[in-house]
């Protein structure tokens, strides 16, 4: 029978997966949870004969976005590092692909790009153009898995999406006096210490929280990438990192950093800007930016190109080079 109750939904759960003159059928579907053991089964009864029906038939399943989506919360999502909060973000955008087809996503799409933030969701403020970049990518990755594992679609469903052009590189960067000056007006000890430690580092808040100490190198097992790195402790902040305990709470840091930038008339800053600081104070120091990107951690090299204007003075010096003989 492919009708199941989901103790973690707390609703039953529809399934039907069979082989129909040589072509498999699946489909799964979430049932409300204000549906009984009756409700479910006569739905269980229509939906099997009409999926018999098209599956003896030259017509294909006509799928919809919620059915990708179901299928990606069940069986990606449990696997992704931030799982939990792109099934929130997808759960948001519930009203502009109910009841769509997967054939339909460019549209969906399109409408939400042209009404999120009205009256659809409980936020006081449009969402910024990069949130909505990407929960249209999340909303794309859903349906190109219901593509590719259970052929909901004969083409790419997300081919022709359109996502709203985002530049949200950040250009604040403060010198190691101001990075003291905050950091001093911390009245938080450990976040006197996480200020020290994310200049002379570059890492982000998370990875300072985490990052184990092996020698005099910090070692991150799981970063944003998925990829090991390996960064060098600076000498001044040997002390930093002894003392720092990991233990405490994200948020107790972030609001004692904020209370200290706004004393110290640095609004502005973010405690992320701490880590581009860092960028600025190497290129500043003649680091090229591959090492730069290396040392932060960057896959793609594009994420490094937002410092290449500070690394004017080393081009210049590598331009300079152009005819010189070797030394010697």
């Amino acid at each position: 029978m492919p009708i199941y109750r989901d103790k973690t939904r707390g609703c039953y759960r529809f399934e039907f997966n069979r082989i129909i003159e040589g072509r498999r059928v699946r489909a799964r579907k979430y049932l409300p949870q204000t549906w009984t053991q009756t409700q479910a089964d006569t739905f269980d009864r229509k939906e099997s004969a009409r999926l018999y029906a098209i599956g003896t038939s030259v017509e294909r399943v006509k799928y919809t976005i919620e059915d990708a989506v179901n299928i990606y919360l069940v069986e990606r999502i449990p696997k992704l590092k931030s799982g939990k909060n792109v099934a929130s973000e997808l759960s948001q955008m519930l009203w502009a692909y109910q009841g769509k087809s997967i054939l339909e996503l460019s549209d969906a799409c399109k409408f939400y790009t042209a009404n999120v933030g009205r009256s659809n969701e409980s936020i006081g403020t449009p969402l910024a153009p990069a949130t909505i970049r990407n929960r249209i990518r999340q909303l794309a990755s859903a349906c190109r898995y219901g593509w590719k594992h259970y052929g909901m679609c004969e083409n790419d469903p997300a081919a022709n999406i359109i996502v709203p052009e985002v530049n949200n590189a950040r250009q604040q960067y403060i010198d190691r006096v101001q990075m003291l000056e905050i950091a001093k007006t911390c009245t938080s000890p450990n976040a006197r210490l996480a200020v020290r430690i994310a200049f002379y580092s570059g890492m982000r808040l998370g990875e300072i929280l985490r990052a184990k100490v092996r020698g005099d190198t910090f070692y991150l097992s799981d970063s944003k990438n998925r990829t090991p790195r390996l960064i060098p402790i600076h000498p001044k902040i040997l002390v930093c990192v002894r003392k720092f305990n990991q233990a405490t709470p994200k948020i107790t840091i972030q609001r004692s950093f904020m209370k200290a930038r706004k004393i110290c008339d640095l609004d502005h800053i973010t405690f992320h800007d701490l880590r581009h600081s860092a960028a600025s104070a190497m290129i500043n120091a003649g680091v090229d930016l591959y090492t730069v990107g290396r040392i932060l951690g960057h896959k793609d090299s594009r994420s490094t190109q937002r410092y290449s204007h500070l690394a004017i003075d080393t081009l210049a010096a590598a331009v300079g080079k152009i005819g010189k003989r070797k030394p010697g």
